[in-house]
């Protein structure tokens, strides 16, 4: 979306001065952020430097002391969770929290039916109605030959390939997602990589990741941080040109 007087594109999430501390630790300390439609923003910085802590203020697992979170034209900084998610927000964390004795389209299908109301899963055949979103979001994700096998049997990529796919069930406008290809191989790093292209047709995404290759390769912007602060923020370009960014990653990463 870009603003019809200047053309500029107008930022669907804004993140302004926005503090949070855990007894004496200061994990962000005056974040800003901003992220606009249909782009990928990555989240870089040394371990502890307030990456997942900003997903999951943004997200509302937790609520920030200070400053102000803005998402779609909205003050969400004080939302729950649930009321952000039907907003358009959707976060993968680290971990994946697929139901591992559940069998991958029964996952699925649990994300798709997770906005329903009572009433409407109890008129509807929800399992033969949702049949063809099913089978395409796991064709889209090639887990389509894996649909009956529990999820639990899957590899560590492809449960995080479900669990990013059950996250895009919700159509969000802003997908977070905190280290998507830990624990992945580089076959399935690259794959996750081509997995997520598309996506940026219909969501902007937001990723914390300290794979800096993979990032770089679908980001197009980085911000780095780093004591809870704003280190630097730019293009990939302008981030590998940064001289504070090199002397981070060259002394303490």
């Amino acid at each position: 979306m870009r603003n019809r007087t200047t053309g500029v594109p107008v930022a669907l999430l804004e993140v302004s001065g926005v503090a949070k501390t855990f007894g004496a630790l200061r994990a962000l300390d005056g974040v800003d952020l901003s992220v606009v439609s249909n782009s990928f923003h990555g989240l870089i910085g040394p371990n502890g430097s307030g990456k997942s802590t900003l997903l999951k203020a943004i997200a509302g697992d937790h609520f920030a002391d200070n400053g102000r979170i803005r998402f779609d034209g909205r003050d969400i900084t004080t939302m729950r969770p649930a009321r952000r998610s039907r907003l358009g927000l959707s976060l993968k964390f680290q971990i994946t929290a697929v139901l591992p004795e559940l069998c991958v389209y029964d996952n699925v299908l649990l994300a798709l039916q997770a906005h329903q109301s009572i009433w409407g899963l109890l008129r509807s055949n929800s399992r033969r109605a949702l049949h063809g979103e099913i089978s395409e979001t796991l064709d889209r994700f090639q887990l389509l030959d894996r649909a009956d096998d529990l999820a639990g049997e899957l590899s560590h990529g492809q449960q995080q390939w479900l669990e990013i796919a059950m996250a895009l069930t919700q159509r969000p406008k802003l997908l977070l997602l905190d280290e998507p290809t830990g624990g992945m191989s580089p076959e399935e790093r690259r794959a996750t990589g081509e997995l997520l292209a598309p996506i940026r047709a219909h969501c902007a995404m937001v990723i914390v990741e300290h794979d800096l290759d993979f990032i770089k390769e679908i980001c197009d912007r980085l911000t780095v941080m780093d004591n809870g602060r704003i280190l630097d923020d730019g293009t990939v370009e302008e981030i590998e040109r940064s001289a504070k960014v090199q002397e981070v990653y060259t002394t303490r990463v």
